[in-house]
């Protein structure tokens, strides 16, 4: 028996693994998280809870139905600055006797304001959670908006957009979102802020924006960690349940209009060692019933490292590190964009790349490519899944977009159910050649010629200066 056995052996080591083709991986498993759990404090705040024990953390994110899309254009810069200030400051606390708190107590706390929502954002030790929670409500409730803090924040801001001036990055991302929406759109205006505006924020016009926007019945707490409903609730009961309600603004965003007609707007960056390339259009709200598709078809043309866009420029030609394309979805449609940053002597020759790849994809596309891209967007999802943080940050989206309980345990059956058609459908509803604007910050001596003649469209070339304004003197008030 024993020979048997060691014959056996010889014979599989003498064969070895078949390497003549890849292996076959299974099906993308489906993601199965636990069940979210819907409870109310007594002011009416819905909190949503995910238990998660295998760890002793907890993340609290508190989602505020307030943005920079509701700054008005002479403010721009507002709730991104509220939401900075919320950490500067607050309680019985200045900002490093705050800072010292949270770093005492292992925990990590802060704010960030979107284009319609504003989160505060508290990771902490379990065993830390009650004090951890009474310094998030005092961030949340109760800032204080010190003027030397927000001189501070200005300065900083005014210092950020002095150095833009040198970043082509900066520039064509500021003049892409300007060029597809619009000066009078909130799309299009930077939220951080301009010159002009920051400079006339004051510490009252912070505290409007909270009193208008930071109320119980305008807020839902999402709770994810190793805790259950019976014991987290009083906790977040106990430093929310006295948050008020109050009457919020109704804003009221217009629909973006789509652009008409292919052109280019070159902004001059002299000595720019690369060219920044954006091509973009009006791309999608987040809840298009096209939604899946457009994930997928976009995954084909630039949304993944074998994309179409990336293997054409960086593994075939060598224009870039890397290209790419996206398509942000928001509440209104956000924009489409597709982008790289090249080399100066090709930024002619790039765009023609990149042409020849937005019209290949309104050709038919072959079914494996189309089978490749669903697998590699079911398979990466469950990472996104993997932390206390990962999951309270998607759960955002439920509140955000008013999404249903089992949005994330059928993503991956619905990515999967796209079929060829819907990804050839989408991609002629959405890419659009000879619609589109063009923009590329570089060089203006090196690359206009070539640019001009590859007859894109009619050209409109800018300066820095045009697209930022002056350039801002940090030192002055």
């Amino acid at each position: 028996m024993l020979m048997a056995l060691l014959c056996v052996s010889q014979v599989c080591l003498a064969q070895g693994p078949d390497r003549s083709n890849p292996p076959k991986a299974g099906p993308p498993a489906q993601l199965r998280l636990a069940p979210i759990q819907h409870l109310k404090l007594s002011n009416g705040v819905p909190v949503l809870l995910l238990e998660k024990h295998d760890v002793p953390l907890v993340q609290v994110e508190v989602v505020i139905r307030g943005g920079s899309v509701m700054d008005p254009r002479e403010k721009a810069g507002r709730a991104s600055m509220t939401a900075d200030m919320l950490t500067e400051g607050a309680g019985a606390r200045n900002a490093l006797e705050l800072a010292d708190a949270i770093d005492y107590l292992g925990a990590q706390l802060s704010a960030s304001a979107s284009m319609h929502t504003t989160t505060v954002n508290l990771f902490t030790p379990l065993s830390k959670l009650d004090s951890a929670l009474a310094l998030m409500a005092d961030v949340v409730m109760r800032p204080t908006f010190p003027n030397d803090e927000l001189e501070r924040n200005r300065k900083e801001r005014l210092t950020s957009l002095l150095q833009w001036r040198d970043e082509a990055r900066a520039l064509a991302s500021v003049e892409s979102d300007r060029t597809l929406f619009g000066d009078d759109h909130p799309y299009g205006v930077n939220p951080m802020g301009s010159e002009k505006t920051l400079r006339g924020l004051s510490v009252e016009d912070l505290k409007e924006f909270h009193r208008q926007y930071y109320q119980a019945n305008n807020t839902t707490v999402i709770a994810v960690g190793d805790v259950k409903a019976v014991s987290v609730l009083p906790k977040l009961e106990k430093v929310f349940g006295a948050w008020k309600t109050g009457q919020i603004p109704s804003v009221v965003i217009a629909e973006p209009k789509q652009v008409t007609e292919r052109s280019v707007v070159l902004v001059d960056k002299p000595g720019a060692a690369q060219s920044e390339i954006r091509i973009g259009r009006i791309g999608a709200p987040r809840l298009t019933d096209d939604y899946y598709a457009i994930v997928v078809m976009n995954t084909i043309l630039g949304g993944s490292f074998t994309s179409r866009l990336n293997n054409n420029l960086r593994e075939q030609h060598g224009y870039t590190y890397g290209a790419g394309s996206y398509f942000d979805f928001r509440n209104l449609p956000g924009p489409f964009l597709a982008y790289s940053a090249v080399q100066t002597a090709v930024t002619d020759k790039a765009l023609i790349e990149f042409m020849k790849e937005l019209n290949a994809i309104l050709e038919p596309v072959p079914e494996t490519e189309v089978d490749r891209a669903k697998n590699y967007v079911a398979l990466s999802f469950p990472g996104d899944f993997q932390t206390v943080g990962q999951i309270a940050h998607q759960l955002v989206q439920l509140v955000a977009y008013n999404l249903p309980d089992d949005y994330f345990n059928n993503f991956v059956g619905r990515i999967l159910a796209v079929t060829k058609k819907d990804v050839e459908r989408v991609a002629k509803k959405y890419i659009d050649p000879t619609t589109i604007a063009i923009i590329v910050c570089g060089d203006r001596a090196q690359i206009e010629t070539g640019v001009r003649a590859m007859n894109l469209g009619p050209m409109k070339v800018l300066t820095v200066e045009d697209v930022l304004g002056k350039a801002p003197v940090v030192g002055e008030k």
